[in-house]
């Protein structure tokens, strides 16, 4: 659909704000002479928007929906832009990623600053305490060991800082590492803690003492403290800037796949207060902790999706860990019987379930007891996911089929030369993407943020479509790794790739990150794609990623996030 010069003249005379006008300042706003996919498979492109309020009231031509602007509609002019609607990130932890990007990383796409390196790691920690004096205490992410032993020690973090409380986030988000001073706040002594599942995942010495690093469930020990630590404006301010960083990155909605009541009331507050900038799904769960089906844990996930279901903050899922993702193998976190029980009762409750699994017995285990749940508490719409869905079995992806599971998957996370399976021996090919495609199967593409650093959806489209295979010579000492990931802690493409036949296209990977995420959370009837009466919510982007090669995606930047019709994002 070409303009014609008299339109063009037309629209020049009709741009006197163009990018930088404030979108509340105007009822209207056309988007025009772009080039827009609008994930609609009956409308898949067209070359302008027209957005009233917070809704899309129009999608065709410049020509036809020029008639419809109103003497006060902002005009927009895209210059042949490529715009997509808006990325929905379907698995991450906001609260992690906040706390993340407002404290030191040591593992960004460039190196990986690892216990290996003491000296260089104590550096940078210390500069960056000596530069945040204030800070009550201090948070960072980083790369380690999670096995004794070859897990690192607080003595290292307390040369680096010892009169404050300091914390480093394994990248994977399933162990941390803290020193004597966070060990004193979280209250974790040579005595056992009274949670036998946290005590459990302390590493101790031959003595009882606690070394500093913890595992899995145990992690909650640090996490209750550190939110008892911040005050309510604290936690909210974190959380305003950590939905502004994602904006940048064409997300406009998320589901959070760890989560509380107290949680979800921090998105609420911000919501009331206007400063919510991405739309928000959060699930009960906390990293590789077993739940238990308690009045107060039922009262909550009541409370929770009978006080928040707007288009700003729902709830209604609960989230499993089948198993975790540290030591040689992910720990498993419950035995078959004990988690097929669980997940009948939350099914026949009605509310949506999601479940990590990193090994191939985990998702057979998974698929066993929602196969259970479907036949014992009848048919529904339920749309249950497992994610990450590393070692997927030729069988096992059948029943993804049949029971209409969706699978919430990771592309950055591969690949290394095994791919993302934990078990060398094992043949089964991981990250199957075009298999499940090819079943019918709903893929729901994420960055599990902060896991991936940054949250790059781009990155994650290219490696969707390439399956380039990565290497870091910074972490590959850490025996507990899996994988490098694509562009992580100083990974570089090795000119291989792995499994290529399980490469999806470009428009498929734009899909998972748009239509079917949206669909993975119940949201398809008003976000998800560009089409009349959606919420408009789109990014415009800095290239065309339809046509660039498969290679260059990841160097895509967005040039203006848009979330209900209000400009929230701009380059």
């Amino acid at each position: 659909m070409r303009s014609s010069a008299t339109e063009i003249v037309l629209t020049a005379v009709l741009l006197t704000c163009c990018w930088s006008c404030p979108a509340l300042a105007f009822d209207e706003t056309l988007l025009l002479r772009g080039h827009i996919y609008t994930a609609d498979n009956a409308n898949p492109w067209a070359e302008a928007v027209l957005v009233h309020g917070t809704r899309i009231k129009a999608v065709g031509s410049t020509r036809e929906l020029l008639k419809q602007r109103k003497t006060h509609t902002k005009i927009i002019d895209l210059r042949g832009r490529t715009v997509i609607p808006g990325i929905i990130d379907a698995h991450m932890h906001l609260l992690f990623g906040s706390m993340e990007i407002h404290g030191f990383t040591l593992s960004t796409p460039e190196q990986s600053i690892t216990p290996d390196s003491p000296e260089a790691l104590v550096a940078a920690i210390r500069a960056y305490a000596a530069a945040h004096g204030n800070d009550k205490l201090l948070i960072g992410r980083g790369d380690f060991s999670s096995a004794p032993p070859a897990a690192p020690t607080a003595a290292l973090l307390d040369q680096a800082v010892s009169d404050r409380p300091l914390i480093v986030h394994n990248s994977t988000e399933h162990s941390l590492w803290v020193n004597s001073k966070a060990l004193e706040l979280a209250g974790i002594t040579d005595d056992p803690v009274a949670d036998p599942e946290e005590e459990r995942n302390i590493i101790r010495n031959a003595s009882g003492q606690p070394t500093g690093v913890l595992l899995e469930a145990a992690q909650e020990l640090i996490e209750r403290a550190v939110m008892r630590t911040l005050t309510l404006e604290e936690k909210l301010a974190l959380i305003k800037d950590g939905a502004h960083y994602l904006n940048q990155f064409g997300i406009t909605s998320i589901v959070n796949a760890t989560g509380d009541l107290q949680e979800i009331e921090l998105y609420g507050a911000l919501r009331d207060r206007g400063e919510l900038t991405v739309r928000t799904k959060t699930a009960f769960g906390a990293v590789a902790v077993p739940h238990k089906l308690t009045p107060r844990f039922l009262a909550d996930l009541d409370a929770a999706r009978t006080r928040f279901h707007d288009e700003w903050v729902s709830a209604n899922i609960v989230k499993f860990f089948a198993d975790g993702s540290t030591g040689l193998a992910p720990p498993i976190v419950y035995r078959a019987k004990e988690y097929k029980a669980l997940v009948q009762e939350l099914d026949r409750r009605g509310y949506q379930i999601m479940t990590h699994a990193q090994r191939g017995d985990s998702v057979h285990m998974i698929l066993d007891a929602y196969a259970a749940a479907i036949k014992e508490n009848g048919p529904r719409d339920r749309r249950l996911r497992i994610e990450h869905d590393f070692v997927v079995t030729d069988e096992d992806a059948a029943k993804y089929t049949a029971l209409s599971v969706v699978a919430g998957v990771q592309p950055a996370f591969c690949c290394s030369e095994l791919g993302t399976n934990y078990d060398p021996k094992d043949p089964t090919p991981s990250d199957r993407w075009r298999t499940l495609l090819s079943g019918g199967v709903v893929l729901a593409f994420s960055t599990d943020w902060p896991c991936m650093w940054p949250p790059d959806p781009f990155l994650n489209m290219q490696q969707a479509v390439t399956r380039q295979i990565w290497r870091s010579k910074d972490t590959a000492s850490i025996e507990t790794a899996p994988f490098d990931g694509a562009h992580q802690a100083g990974a570089i493409w090795t000119g291989n790739t792995y499994v290529p036949t399980e490469r999806i296209s470009i428009r498929e990977a734009v899909d998972a990150y748009t239509r079917d995420a949206a669909f993975s959370e119940f949201a398809e009837k008003t976000t998800g794609s560009i089409e009349i009466g959606k919420y408009a919510d789109l990014a415009v982007l800095s290239q065309d990623i339809f046509s660039a090669p498969p290679t260059d995606i990841a160097n895509t930047h967005v040039e203006l996030t848009m979330v209900g019709g209000k400009v929230v994002y701009q380059r």
